[in-house]
């Protein structure tokens, strides 16, 4: 099992490093993750953007994928990721729990949930599929 400095060194230089996403905890099929709100993360209207919480969701469940690849297996990408957004927050910190409910040799299905910290308000519920890659033989 990959240990959290680990899994938190793989975002640095990259987006999830600029977002100030962390590793929580993970195991096989669970990761948590946080992500403290940024102004650069807000829409003009001034509330949390869209784009910001796909992103620390996409990233946990990617990272969880990462974790548990199946054998032989060269890597994954996401082929299809949907949210829908039940609230905002302005400040503070986003809590993701991710969450893997099928693992095939092909494909992967996480979910995660979008809480605020502060509020223990849902924010988002997202779903999305990894597709598991091999390299060609």
């Amino acid at each position: 099992m990959v240990g959290l400095e680990q899994l938190n060194s793989w975002g640095k230089g990259h987006l999830p490093g600029w977002l100030g996403f962390e590793v929580l905890a993970a195991e096989p099929g669970r990761l948590q993750a946080r992500m403290t709100i940024r102004p650069e993360f807000l829409a003009p209207n001034g509330y949390l953007h869209a784009a910001s919480v796909v992103a620390l969701a996409d990233t946990a469940c990617g990272f969880g994928t990462r974790v548990d690849l199946p054998e032989g297996a060269q890597g994954f990408t996401t082929i299809e990721l949907k949210s829908n957004f039940l609230s905002t927050a302005t400040e503070g910190v986003l809590l993701c729990e991710a969450t893997r409910p099928h693992r095939g040799k092909t494909t992967q299905v996480w979910d995660a949930v979008v809480r605020h910290e502060q509020t223990g308000k849902t924010l988002a519920l997202f779903r999305c599929t990894q597709i598991i890659l091999y390299s060609a033989r």
